[in-house]
């Protein structure tokens, strides 16, 4: 995932990117390829089990708070939003062992993605749970369907975090990742 932002940045600089640019298809499968890869990277309102092998009293379910960060007795705050979960668990596990537990075995599991937002020409716009390997047609299904007015060609993706949309080619095998704010545009006649 860090390997196609960084593509996205270089790709912005360059001017190749613009306001509701065109991703091409290579770009378009790599963003889905990355999204089953395992390096998903939290934010704000994703929902997590906690689990430190043996230590009831530190085992339980977190949430991403709005600051971005995980509250965990003993050590207090930890940075969760734009990690991955390795990372996140591996920070709890090194503080952990500095002074309160000898080699703490430490796993977190996702319990809940964040919403995706569907806009535009749909019957129910609105936010709705993620679920993973959620295609684009999928959420469309899930906001009702395509209002009369859609423009079924295209849809237009603000990645969380992305300063601007990209207008993809709607297609079958297009993910939704958690975050995602979907627009479907109006059609001219």
């Amino acid at each position: 995932m860090l390997r196609v932002i960084q593509s996205f940045a270089v790709l912005a600089l360059l001017g190749v990117i613009g306001s509701a640019a065109t991703l091409p298809q290579a770009a378009v499968a790599q963003i889905s390829a990355e999204d089953s890869a395992g390096t998903y990277i939290l934010g704000i309102d994703d929902r997590m089990s906690l689990n430190v092998y043996g230590e009831a009293g530190l085992t339980g379910e977190q949430q991403v708070g709005p600051d971005g960060s995980i509250t965990v007795p003993l050590i207090g705050k930890v940075q969760a939003a734009g990690r991955t979960v390795d990372a996140v668990s591996g920070e709890v596990r090194e503080r952990l062992s500095m002074g309160f537990l000898n080699n703490p075995s430490v796993s977190i599991t996702i319990q809940t993605f964040r919403p995706f937002y569907i806009l535009g020409e749909v019957n129910r716009p609105g936010e709705y749970p993620y679920r993973k390997g959620m295609s684009v047609s999928d959420a469309v299904a899930t906001a009702q369907g395509f209002s009369y007015r859609a423009r079924k060609k295209f849809v237009f993706v603000k990645r969380q975090g992305a300063p601007e949309e990209l207008r993809l080619e709607l297609r079958p095998d297009l993910l939704v990742q958690p975050g995602d704010t979907l627009r479907i545009g109006e059609r001219y006649f």
